[in-house]
């Protein structure tokens, strides 16, 4: 079997192996071997990448095809590049983290990790598909379990916030299905047969009006799951009910799947309707890096804190992407692996602070420094991360996301700059003003002051999101220059 099949057939076989198991202590169990598997997978994947590479200078590696259904010429096409290894490394790490943060699920655990699995399946070939019928099924397959994860395992107003996730994405891939649909009826322009292959649209010249008419259809369609401005809403309230190894994968892994599909799919396929729609969606993701952060000032719950911050953070993904240039494109993508860390982490953090306290209200909690000190550190030290810190991965990508943009000379890309840059400074206020409310001054509340500790399965999670957040800040060039290798052909089919 191929490298990259591997990525579907082991959590099958993961979840055929959940099926025939009863109790917690099992499932966990096997979901944790099975996450381990599938690490490892993605660490063998990246050597032997720069091994391939030494003698292979296609844009994608460890290619295969098999025909689907002929009929549309529908085929299983897969293959990766430094930017979809990047992100299955990004992947696997979430869910590993997810599984030992789930270690105490007591309600339908047999049933809980095989919906997570589901859903890691679903991105795991979204990443690894070069044909955009089998990138979109993969799509709907990473989308559906969230209605359960959030509907049956979920908190608060659960209900309610699964369906509104649900119909606002399934919206999105309506749309999304139209725009792919366009380009594959205009992917014979320069004759032969329709398809549905990327790179082979890649070579075809798309009329401009097609172009103009489907780009907008096809942003829409991804960003939407990357929280685009005014589309956003159904993220902070999916967030909030969500179950913490959920979230932790909601805004991790699933929301990436915007950007990357905006980069591999609209930006890629349409480039002259990117250029001609970029100015419009720069000003929608510029304002959503900015609505991201005050309204994150503005909340006193920890996730809802998290969940706009998600929306600010993700917006920069967009607004580097809309920027049409090499730089910008990695720090996009430098920005995706950093956010994905640091808001697993913080999810995983915040729901070991609600496990044992019971509230999310800021202002209900203080001085949880004295009482549990692991905790508290390591969301001081993700919340430094988060605005930016030099040494930690936010650093590295939101400096290259503003050197790429200003590289454009025009006036409105500079101000554009401008106003997203003093994101970090909001950023800053409502890191340091959450940490410092509620992990300073006394224990507000006496029950606190026997609050467990960090068990080592809590720890083993975070330690598996805190290691790549500190490697990245440190050691990015490696990482770093894998992307911009892969960066080089899709940038020269937009310029």
């Amino acid at each position: 079997m191929d490298i990259l099949s591997l990525f579907i057939t082991v959590p099958i076989i993961t979840i055929l192996a959940l099926v025939f198991t009863k109790g917690l202590k099992n499932a966990r169990f096997i979901s944790m071997v099975g996450g381990m598997v599938q690490l490892g997978m993605a660490i063998n994947l990246v050597f032997a990448y720069f091994k391939e590479r030494t003698v292979n200078t296609d844009i994608m590696v460890f290619t295969k095809d098999v025909i689907w259904f002929k009929n549309f010429n529908i085929h299983y096409n897969i293959g990766v590049d430094g930017v979809s290894i990047a992100l299955l490394l990004l992947t696997t790490i979430v869910v590993l983290a997810g599984v030992f943060i789930s270690w105490k699920m007591n309600e339908l655990p047999k049933e809980f990790f095989i919906a997570l699995i589901v859903l890691s399946i679903g991105v795991y070939g979204f990443f690894i598909s070069i044909d955009l019928f089998t990138l979109f099924v993969f799509f709907e397959i990473a989308v559906i379990p969230m209605y359960l994860l959030i509907g049956i395992w979920g908190s608060g107003p659960k209900e309610y916030s699964a369906m509104k996730l649900t119909l606002m994405l399934m919206g999105a891939s309506a749309i999304l299905l139209v725009g792919i649909l366009g380009i594959y009826f205009n992917s014979n322009a320069d004759g032969g047969e329709l398809t549905f292959n990327i790179l082979q649209i890649a070579q075809v010249n798309i009329p401009i009006e097609a172009q103009k008419l489907f780009f907008p259809l096809v942003f829409i369609g991804f960003a939407v799951i990357s929280a685009l401005f005014p589309f956003h809403t159904w993220s902070p309230d999916g967030h909030s009910s969500a179950p913490t190894a959920v979230s932790m994968l909601h805004a991790g892994v699933l929301m990436k799947l915007g950007g990357y599909g905006v980069f591999r799919v609209a930006m890629y396929l349409l480039p002259k309707g990117a250029l001609h729609w970029s100015w419009f969606f720069i000003v929608l993701a510029t304002i959503g890096v900015i609505y991201g952060a005050f309204s994150a000032i503005k909340q006193t719950d920890l996730k809802y804190i998290n969940a706009y911050s998600s929306v600010s953070h993700l917006g920069m993904v967009l607004f580097a992407l809309l920027m049409l240039n090499k730089t910008a494109w990695n720090g996009a993508i430098l920005q995706s692996l950093s956010h994905g860390f640091m808001t697993a982490l913080f999810f995983a953090l915040i729901g070991m602070i609600y496990g044992r306290t019971h509230t999310r209200d800021i202002y209900k909690l203080g001085g949880l420094l004295k009482v549990i000190p692991f905790i508290s550190v390591i969301y001081v030290i993700v919340g430094l991360a988060s605005l930016g810190l030099p040494g930690l991965s936010g650093f590295i990508a939101e400096m290259t996301i503003f050197v790429g943009a200003f590289q454009h000379e025009a006036l409105f890309y500079r101000v554009s700059t401008i106003i997203v840059i003093s994101a970090i400074v909001v950023t800053a206020v409502y890191i340091l003003r959450a940490a410092g409310i509620m992990l300073m001054g006394p224990v507000r509340n006496d029950e606190f002051l026997t609050l467990e500790k960090a068990t080592w399965y809590e720890k083993t999670g975070v330690f598996l999101l805190l290691i790549p957040i500190v490697g990245m800040g440190v050691a990015p060039l490696w990482l770093s220059d894998m992307i911009m290798e892969s960066l080089q052909p899709f940038i020269q089919g937009v310029l």
